[in-house]
C-alpha cells in the first residue's frame, strides 16, 4: 500500500466501524465470490469418491475463483482510474470498506446477545445459527456466550487483520485474492464426506494465508487488553500454553489470547452437521462466561482493529 492510499484507507476503516456492512447490501463482492464458487462446484464436483480427482477438481475451482477475483478487482480499479481521480478514490474506498469486517462482526455479535437477552434462549440460538457453523439447538446461554467470544476472536484475524495485512503487502488485488481464499475455505473447507478431499486445497491455502495474520491478531488482542485494563500478562501466558489447542493451526492464537485476557475457558465439544466434535479447552475457567465477557470481547475487537489500522497507516507512511 503506497502512502497515497493512506487517507482512503482511513476513510474506509472509519466507514466500516460506523456503518458495518450496511452500505454494500446485496452488492457486496463476497456475495459474488460465493455465487461463483457455488456455480463452479455444481460443475466440478463429481461425487465419484475418488480422492485424487476430487482434490484436483477442488484445486481447479479455487484457482479459477482467485484468478477471477484478482482480475475483476484489477479491472475495476483500472476502469475507475481512467475516469479520473474522484472515481478512482471512490472505487478504492469502496473496495477497502468491503474488505473489512470489524463493524459487521461487532454488530452481528451484539445482535445475537440482544436477541438472547430480550427474546429468550430459543431466539438467541436461532440468531447465533446465522453467524456460526456449529449446531445451536442444544446450546445453553453460556455456550452462546462462548461461541460469540470465539467468533469475535477468530474472525478478527480473518476479517480485519488478514485483509489489512495483504492490502499493505500488495494492494487491493492481493487483499481481495485473500478474501477469495477465505471465502473458499468457509464454503468448502469442511472435513465431512463431501468436502474432505474436494475442499482440502482451499483449506490448506487458507491455513497458509492466515499464518502470519493469526499471530499478529493475538498480539493486537493483548495490546488492546492492556488499553482496556484487562490482564494482558495472563493473556500472554494462556497464548503460549494453549495456542496449539485447536484443530486449526491459526485459530488457536487469537482465541487463546482472548480467553486469557478475559479469564474464561473456550473450546469444548460441539455438534457440526449432526456429529459431535470434541475440541480441546482453551484458557482457564477463572470466571463463569457471561454477557459481560462478550461485551469486553467486542470492545477489544474495536480497540485492536483501531490499533492495527493506525500501525499500518504509520508503516505505509514511512515506507512510502
Amino acid at each position: 500500500m503506497d502512502s497515497g492510499m493512506i487517507p482512503l484507507f482511513l476513510i474506509a476503516s472509519l466507514a466500516d466501524v460506523c456503518f458495518a456492512d450496511s452500505l454494500t447490501g446485496k452488492l457486496h463482492p463476497v456475495i459474488g465470490i460465493g455465487r461463483l464458487t457455488a456455480f463452479l462446484e455444481k460443475h466440478l464436483y463429481s461425487g465419484t469418491r475418488n480422492a485424487g480427482r476430487e482434490f484436483f477438481s477442488g484445486m481447479i475451482l479455487s484457482i479459477i475463483v482467485i484468478a477471477v477475483t484478482w482480475t475483476a478487482v484489477s479491472g475495476l480499479l483500472s476502469i475507475a482510474a481512467g475516469m479520473g481521480r474522484v472515481f478512482s478514490g471512490i472505487a478504492a474506498v469502496y473496495l477497502i470498506y468491503a474488505l473489512l469486517a470489524c463493524g459487521g462482526l461487532a454488530r452481528a455479535a451484539r445482535r445475537v446477545l440482544e436477541t438472547l437477552e430480550r427474546e429468550g434462549l430459543e431466539e438467541g440460538r436461532k440468531a447465533l445459527a446465522g453467524i456460526v457453523g456449529r449446531e445451536t439447538k442444544r446450546l445453553r446461554p453460556d455456550d452462546i456466550y462462548r461461541a460469540l467470544i470465539e467468533t469475535v476472536a477468530e474472525n478478527f484475524s480473518d476479517g480485519v487483520v488478514a485483509p489489512i495485512f495483504y492490502l499493505f503487502l500488495g494492494g487491493l488485488p492481493l487483499a481481495w485474492a485473500y478474501k477469495a481464499v477465505n471465502t473458499l475455505d468457509s464454503m468448502l473447507g469442511y472435513k465431512d464426506s463431501r468436502y474432505l478431499n474436494f475442499g482440502r486445497f482451499a483449506a490448506r491455502l487458507d491455513d497458509i494465508a492466515n499464518f502470519i495474520p493469526a499471530r499478529v491478531s493475538a498480539l493486537l488482542i493483548l495490546l488492546a487488553a492492556g488499553c482496556q485494563g484487562l490482564d494482558w500478562r495472563r493473556g500472554w501466558r494462556i497464548l503460549r500454553r494453549d495456542r496449539r489447542a485447536h484443530a486449526s493451526p491459526n485459530s488457536g492464537w487469537p482465541e487463546a489470547a482472548m480467553a486469557g485476557v478475559l479469564g474464561v475457558q473456550l473450546g469444548g465439544p460441539n455438534y457440526y452437521h449432526g456429529e459431535l466434535v470434541e475440541k480441546p479447552l482453551i484458557g482457564d475457567n477463572l470466571h463463569q462466561v457471561s454477557s459481560q465477557h462478550v461485551r469486553l470481547a467486542i470492545r477489544n475487537l474495536y480497540l485492536s482493529s483501531g490499533l492495527g489500522v493506525v500501525m499500518v497507516a504509520v508503516f505505509a507512511g514511512f515506507s512510502g
